[in-house]
């Protein structure tokens, strides 16, 4: 496709200029292709980037995208930050002009080099970063990339590319997205989420569903066999399926009475040798040990890359301990879903920090698992009067303003012996450019303590 797209007079569009649309129009320039990029927003990152795009002989707007340029475009591509219902993407719909995600222009850029393809609601980018690192810890080169941070655009303008990759696939990038064919599939789960994007929660799986889409006999496939909504999307996809489970026997589960990972009737690594929080991670890891056992790789280095592997910044993250009180950054916990998970690998009382811009989900399903466990919430954000309103006849909430009221509350209501676990279960947007700003803040108010 992109060789046709050279040949053309018309210029591709990217929609979205972050990191994602930065690489893609790098990447289209590269191969003389013309380019007109363009951006709602004006900041000084976005100027610095729009000056270098230009630089490189591409057309680029901040501020506002040329809907009528755009429909004149032989194809469009998006970044994955983009809402599938934004002004430039039903331009380019309603045109007829075929839209791609950034990650598909990287898996064409990036043919021939094998991969694992990971996705699901919650536990995809630890997932992607397990692999990746497992890969590395086998002898390959290997490398994380996707939705995990690093465009995969980026990736393939590498003069020297990796030899097997870790991708992580968002909803969103699969919408979009073609090409995706991995040497193993990898969906870590399903449940509710982003369906303040989504029609209905069907079209949000459907979505999930792409990621068999090329599936033929040769494909792998790890799934979850504790959750059912992902056992009914991949019931009848062809190739192999290979299934992790905690409660009981199967391709990779977990034994509890012995402590230890086993991958069919091989023992992997026991659990104590995985310094993660929570169930959720050793499902994880087994994940992620199944698809690197479908390559080929050797069960001791898979065993030593678990071994070695570290949390992920935002993702039950412990920090420090403060007069006895142990402080949890899972800033990335941006649904009831994630929440439930890092609320269900603690072992002691806890103050849970509940709040954000709201996704559309109740959160009262999670009252059951904080009664006589949760010291207090503190809510705050937009959603604040949401969770005060759902949670508050069951346990103490406290409503809280600015983010630093939000810990100083925390500190407060906390006793040495428990934790304060930041795990909105809502998006930052309200307050923060994104997880990550607000997790590097929740870090930087404890250090200073």
């Amino acid at each position: 496709m992109l060789d046709r797209w050279r040949g053309e007079s018309r210029e591709v569009a990217v929609i979205g200029l972050g990191r994602s649309g930065m690489a893609a129009t790098r990447l289209l320039r590269a191969q003389g292709i013309a380019v007109y990029a363009s951006d709602a927003g004006r900041d000084g990152s976005l100027e610095a980037g729009a000056a270098e795009l230009r630089g490189l002989g591409a057309s680029v707007d901040l501020g506002a995208h040329d809907l009528v340029r755009i429909g004149r475009a032989v194809a469009a591509v998006l970044s994955p930050g983009v809402p599938p219902d934004a002004g430039p993407v039903r331009a380019a719909r309603e045109a007829g002009v075929p839209v791609r995600a950034e990650i598909d222009l990287g898996l064409e850029m990036l043919a021939g080099v094998p991969y694992i393809g990971i996705t699901g609601t919650n536990g995809k980018t630890t997932v992607t970063a397990l692999a990746g690192h497992l890969l590395r810890a086998a002898g390959r080169d290997g490398e994380a990339a996707g939705n995990i941070g690093t465009p995969l655009c980026e990736i393939a303008l590498r003069q020297r590319k990796p030899t097997w990759l870790a991708i992580e696939f968002s909803s969103f990038q699969l919408h979009d997205s073609p090409l995706v064919d991995p040497r193993v599939g990898i969906l870590t789960n399903l449940s509710a989420d982003h369906l303040d994007r989504y029609p209905t929660l069907e079209a949000y799986y459907a979505d999930k569903g792409l990621l068999f889409a090329n599936a033929s006999p040769d494909s792998v496939w790890v799934t979850n066999a504790d959750n059912q909504a992902s056992r009914a999307l991949a019931g009848g996809v062809a190739g192999r399926h290979l299934r992790f489970t905690l409660a009981g026997h199967g391709d990779g589960w977990f034994d509890r009475p012995r402590g230890q990972l086993m991958l069919g009737g091989r023992p992997l690594i026991p659990r104590s040798g995985v310094r993660l929080l929570g169930d959720h991670n050793v499902a994880n890891a087994l994940a992620a040990a199944l698809a690197l056992d479908a390559t080929g790789a050797a069960l001791p280095a898979i065993a030593a890359g678990l071994g070695s592997f570290r949390a992920l910044p935002h993702r039950l993250e412990p920090i420090r301990e403060v007069g006895g009180v142990l402080w949890i950054n899972d800033s990335k916990a941006t649904n009831v879903a994630s929440t439930e998970v890092a609320v269900a690998a603690l072992d002691r009382p806890f103050v849970l920090l509940l709040g954000g811009r709201h996704k559309g989900e109740p959160y009262t399903r999670l009252a059951p698992l904080l009664k006589g466990r949760c010291r207090a919430v503190v809510a705050y954000g937009e959603a604040g009067p949401t969770v005060l309103q759902d949670l508050a006849a069951d346990l103490p909430v406290l409503p809280a303003g600015s983010f630093e009221e939000v810990l100083v509350t925390a500190e407060r209501l906390s006793q040495p012996g428990d934790a304060v676990l930041l795990s909105p279960a809502c998006s930052s947007y309200d307050m923060f450019t994104n997880y990550e700003e607000r997790g590097a803040r929740f870090r930087e108010w404890l250090e200073a303590r």
